[in-house]
C-alpha cells in the first residue's frame, strides 16, 4: 500500500505500480477531501515490493508527496475484512453512480 497526496499522484503511482509488477488494485481510499489517497494492491510479495518501489520512484521523479508506504506479506483476517469492506463500499458507490 502507498499513501500519497492527491488524486493525480495516486493515479500516477498506481499506473507505475501496475506496469512494474504483476499486482492488482484491491481498493483505494480518499481522506481529507482527496488530499490523501491510499492505494492497496495485491500480488506475490516480490511483485508488491517492486510495485511499491516503482510508486516511490515515480513520486520522487514527478515531485508527488509520498506520505507513507508499507507491505504486509501475510495480512491477518481482520485486515482482510477491513480491505474487503472498503472495496465493497467503492463498488456500491460506483453502482449508485451508474444508476444516476
Amino acid at each position: 500500500m502507498i499513501e500519497v497526496s492527491g488524486v493525480v499522484a495516486a493515479i500516477d503511482s498506481l499506473d507505475a505500480m501496475c506496469k512494474a509488477a504483476d499486482v492488482t488494485l484491491v481498493t483505494w481510499e480518499r481522506k481529507l477531501g482527496g488530499r490523501l489517497v491510499t492505494i492497496i494492491v495485491e500480488g506475490d510479495v516480490s511483485d508488491v515490493k517492486a510495485a511499491v518501489e516503482a510508486a516511490k520512484n515515480i513520486c520522487t521523479l514527478n515531485q508527488h508527496i509520498l506520505a507513507t508506504s508499507g507491505i504486509i506479506a501475510a495480512p491477518c483476517g481482520e485486515i482482510r475484512k477491513m480491505v474487503a469492506l472498503s472495496a465493497k463500499r467503492i463498488q456500491n458507490q460506483q453502482a449508485q453512480n451508474a444508476i444516476s
